[in-house]
């Protein structure tokens, strides 16, 4: 019919192609139409009924499926170990609700402020795993297996330490960083020694084994909260922020060599002239081997070979963790550790600006092994079983240490050309600890245990246990601290409100001995934290 008259118009009119375009669009238009609506219709029953999921119960749904596949494949690898009551089964539970203690900490934040570190939350789910009654008969996992995997937690802290370390920053930030990682973490190593000495009873070598555990300031804590802070500009006209994360790293490190060393003399035989000769020569002979290896690691794998970053990732991560537990084999168990951070450095050194890549992965390693750690350091604590007595002593001994720590923070950086706000700030930022206490809280009790001493055991349990009170006090404490302070006592960049604070702030400078004459601030990024 439509043809017809089509046909009709055309001879009536003499226009035949006109009527036919306008009949094609008038179809065209309604064809349109009807498809619109269809989409719209879809596109409203596809949102009413979120399928396929998306957003958060994507992400969800994800994450628990994740968690079944990861029990289900071990499952089906281990079978009875992944049974309740199995070594695997506790590793896998313990893993997964470190995991979501970690996140839900995490997602505590207040505006303005840094979030709360989500190792707090991975500490108090091993905590909890092992003083729920019914669930600590379910969750067990061995001595052997969780000093094992902590030992290998610790190499891997070592390594991305030695990695993060900045040689430029070093000549760069002068004095000041010294006096700054080196002064406040010695003097309140011998302040917690002295104390626990006399009010706790340890011997004096496990006195200082204590003190230098606690005396690590937290790079986990510090160095999300300076970034923040740097973000914003407080602090970067002077370099605030990039002093202390430059110094967390020698401080940490400083630390770890002390207990390394009082470690090696502390389960020494002989006289006290042998375990001291026997302390220095771990503390050489850690250093010269990790020399070696990290000369050796400049030049092998070579640059001419394919997936060099992993190469270089797998022979450094291995060379680390043979390091930390062949030591132990040994009798060297403090040459491990020296060895670990000297052969990273060197390696980093040797790589420039190519260890970023490397530094990437074993960040990503970190990542699986954090979790882990802290959660198994809290799964040493019970609750029932501790001395109240050594709980509060021990936070008297952590508190006084950390007063003193503070105003010799203070005294450090009097002539450095900062004002007094600026001051108070520097010492305020070097109280949290956190990841430096996990890693070596728990060392002394796995050899005192592997040595089968009940009072070396004693004096283990009552270092872990402080280490684990520092964590939970500090850590929180800090970062909220550092937050509410910051914005506070820290000059803001003047032109941060147009864009350029942070370009002016990556070429603003520590403040050096002679003056406020700014210095090229070096680069600090998060691969820099333990």
């Amino acid at each position: 019919m439509e043809e017809k008259q089509v046909e009709i118009a055309e001879k009536t009119s003499g226009r035949p192609s006109m009527v036919k375009e306008n009949c094609d669009l008038e179809r065209n238009t309604q064809g349109t139409q009807t498809s619109t609506e269809h989409s719209t219709g879809c596109a409203k029953l596809h949102e009413s009924c979120l399928c396929p999921p998306r957003g958060l119960l994507a992400s969800i749904i994800t994450k628990v499926t994740m968690g079944v596949v990861l029990f289900g494949v071990v499952w089906s690898v281990t079978e009875k170990e992944c049974l309740p009551g199995g070594n695997m089964f506790g590793i896998v539970v313990l893993f997964i609700c470190a995991v979501c203690g970690g996140k839900l900490v995490g997602l505590i934040q207040f505006p303005t402020l840094p979030p709360f570190p989500p190792l707090l939350g991975m500490l108090l789910a091993g905590i909890l795993l092992r003083n729920i009654p019914v669930v600590t008969d379910a969750v067990h996992i061995d001595v052997r297996w969780s000093s094992a995997l902590r030992n290998i937690a610790l190499a891997i802290i070592l390594t991305r330490a030695g990695l993060g370390l900045n040689a430029s920053a070093l000549k760069k930030l002068k004095a000041v960083c010294l006096r700054v990682a080196v002064g406040p973490c010695s003097l309140e190593a011998c302040t917690v020694a002295v104390l626990s000495h006399l009010m706790m009873g340890l011997p004096w070598i496990w006195s200082f084994i204590l003190g230098f555990v606690l005396s690590a300031v937290s790079p986990a804590v510090v160095v999300p909260s300076m970034l923040l802070l740097q973000k914003d500009g407080y602090g970067v006209d002077k370099g605030i922020p990039t002093l202390l994360m430059a110094a967390g790293s020698f401080d940490d490190i400083l630390a770890i060599t002390g207990f390394a060393t009082c470690l090696g003399m502390a389960f020494a035989t002989g006289s006290t002239w042998y375990n001291l000769g026997k302390g220095v020569l771990e503390v050489v002979g850690g250093m010269a081997a990790g020399a070696v290896l990290g000369i050796f690691m400049r030049f092998f794998p070579s640059k001419d070979q394919e997936d060099l970053v992993m190469k270089r990732c797998g022979l450094l991560l291995g060379l680390s963790i043979f390091a930390v537990f062949g030591s132990r084999v040994a009798g060297l168990s403090g040459a491990g550790g020296l060895s670990t951070l000297v052969m990273a450095f060197l390696a980093g050194l040797a790589w420039g600006e190519l260890k970023a890549p490397v530094a990437a992965v074993v960040g990503l390693s970190w990542e699986i092994f954090q979790p882990l750690l802290f959660g198994l350091i809290g799964a040493e604590i019970t609750v029932s079983t501790l001395d109240p007595s050594t709980v509060w002593l021990g936070l008297a001994a952590l508190g006084i240490g950390l007063v003193v720590r503070i105003l010799f923070t203070y005294c450090m950086v009097l002539f450095a050309g900062f004002n007094l706000k600026e001051k108070i700030f520097i010492a305020l930022a070097w109280l949290p600890k956190a990841t430096v206490q996990a890693a070596i809280g728990s060392t002394a009790l796995d050899m005192a245990r592997s040595k089968g001493d009940p009072v070396l055991e004693k004096y283990g349990m009552t270092v872990l246990t402080v280490a684990v009170l520092a964590i939970l006090v500090t850590a929180p404490i800090g970062a909220l601290g550092i937050g509410l302070a910051g914005s506070r006592l820290l000059q803001k960049h003047k032109d941060r409100a147009s864009g350029t604070a942070q370009t002016e702030g990556r070429a603003a400078g520590v403040v050096l001995e002679s003056g406020p004459e700014p210095v090229t601030e070096p680069s600090v990024t998060r691969e820099s934290s333990i």
